[in-house]
């Protein structure tokens, strides 16, 4: 009798262990062909009405999953949306998913590897699945001021990060859109807006200009040519750089003309300091031609240009600096030292850039994810502050901080001042066409324990405009951030 029952048991464990085996192996182990199955038709579907997590700021969802009454039991909702636009992106039946969307998508589904527990205790106890929540690093109140700052009808972006840890606590642009538009059920409704903004110019449909959009840098990018210089051993804090009205090269009809708006003409020879505060171009294209374009190029590399790989978790596109395979003449090595010509960098590129001089060379990984979570809360992944690369030395750093300084209390980003605060910057004209203008402004404060690196672009904008826009703007910003 006891065998009997021996035996039953063990009959029923093995085919416990069987069904169990089954049900693991098909909604969980054999998940990702099934759904890239190309017959299973059903499977975007699903995954479309499904209880997807929250995206969050400050504790409250810019983007969920609400209920509804219809066949397709959950709709992505999306709150604030011009506001975040750019960094939820959207999840879309018809067009996919974009930005944070995409990045954390099976962290948002509740599909990755590390989730199979939690599946499967949603598999047994009948419980609605449900994705985890991501919180993002940015900080809504100064995320609402930035874009405020941004005028209706002017394309531009703003990016706020710190530099020690490089979360990054602001990032817009506008022109916006209602993201709200692609989560529609309606493929009607969801095809006639995605036409309609896809035509519109500077939209960021497929994620913020701020790290999606390349721009001429201009002199901000005036930086990495005295970095480069500092470490060649050709130059130091002391230097004398030639400071013509106009640059001239042999056997050529073509002159490279001095910074117009400052006091560059006043003098024919520069220190660094003069140079950098009235963003002089003679002396930094001067510099590039004695160091050579290979310098110039691992300079701006070991700075972040020309890197493919980076990723805040969502891909950003590669700022470009000319590389030694195309070589470049002498005027357009000159031009290239001062922002312009081929060189083209995203505000996000800037941004690290300058939090690299902040944070004594070391530029740290940017990142827009503070914490993941599961539905019952508990913290699955948090932002571990993570040196992407050593761009310079903490000497070199130093060096040019005090100068930057000194473009703010002396020279002409005078705008980005803050009473009672070093601040550190630096401001950029990249000409276009027509007169107008890429207007920057990168810098960070406090320039002795810098807390804040703030880098603003307006892209085709006048002179006067660009510095309305620019400096003053970073200054607000500055000021939200050290409760000034």
């Amino acid at each position: 009798m006891n065998q009997a029952i021996r035996n039953s048991w063990i009959v029923a464990i093995a085919l416990f262990v069987l069904l169990f085996g089954s049900i693991s192996y098909v909604q969980f182990f054999a998940a990702d062909s099934l759904n890239s199955n190309p017959s299973n038709n059903r499977q975007l579907l699903a995954t479309f009405c499904n209880n997807r997590g929250p995206i969050l700021v400050g504790g409250h969802p810019i983007a969920e999953s609400v209920a509804t009454n219809s066949d397709c039991k959950y709709q992505r909702k999306y709150n604030d949306p011009y506001l975040y636009a750019g960094l939820t992106g959207f999840f879309s039946l018809s067009n996919g998913q974009y930005g944070i969307e995409a990045a954390m998508k099976e962290q948002l589904a509740g599909t990755s590897t590390d989730a199979l527990f939690e599946r499967i205790s949603q598999a047994f106890t009948g419980a609605t699945p449900q994705g985890r929540s991501v919180e993002l690093t940015i900080d809504a109140n100064l995320q609402k001021l930035a874009y405020s700052m941004i005028p209706d009808g002017v394309p531009g972006s703003i990016v706020v990060m710190n530099p020690k840890t490089g979360a990054i606590l602001a990032m817009v642009s506008k022109p916006s859109y209602d993201t709200n538009l692609m989560a529609s059920h309606d493929k009607e409704t969801v095809a006639k807006a995605y036409d309609n903004l896809v035509g519109q110019p500077n939209t960021n449909l497929f994620g913020s200009p701020a790290f999606k959009q390349l721009y001429a840098p201009g002199s901000v990018f005036k930086l990495i040519d005295t970095a480069a210089a500092l470490e060649s051993g050709k130059y130091n804090k002391d230097s004398v750089l030639p400071n013509p009205a106009e640059l001239a090269f042999p056997g050529i009809n073509y002159t490279l003309p001095n910074y117009r708006y400052g006091q560059c003409d006043s003098q024919s020879k520069a220190t660094f300091t003069f140079a950098l505060e009235n963003s002089c171009n003679t002396p930094f294209a001067s510099i590039a031609l004695n160091l050579g374009q290979d310098a110039i190029t691992k300079e701006a590399e070991k700075f972040g240009f020309n890197d493919s790989s980076v990723k805040i978790p969502i891909g950003v596109e590669t700022s470009r600096f000319p590389g030694s395979s195309g070589t470049l003449d002498q005027p357009g090595l000159a031009q290239s030292a001062i922002g312009q010509r081929d060189v083209q960098a995203t505000p996000l590129e800037i941004a690290m850039m300058t939090a690299a001089i902040a944070n004594g060379g070391k530029q740290m990984q940017p990142n827009l994810v503070q914490t993941v979570r599961t539905p019952d809360l508990q913290t699955v992944q948090s932002l571990t502050p993570q040196v992407l690369r050593q761009s310079t030395t903490p000497e070199v750093a130093k060096q040019i901080t005090d100068w930057m300084v000194s473009v703010v209390d002396n020279g002409i980003a005078s705008g980005a001042a803050v009473p009672g605060v070093k601040v550190a910057g630096k401001t950029g004209t990249a000409e276009v066409a027509n007169n107008l203008n890429n207007a920057w402004f990168t810098g960070f404060a406090p320039a002795d324990d810098p807390q804040v690196v703030v880098t603003i672009v307006m892209p085709n904008v006048d002179v006067v405009t660009g510095a309305q826009l620019t400096s003053p703007n970073a200054s607000k910003l500055f000021k939200a951030v050290l409760k000034k």
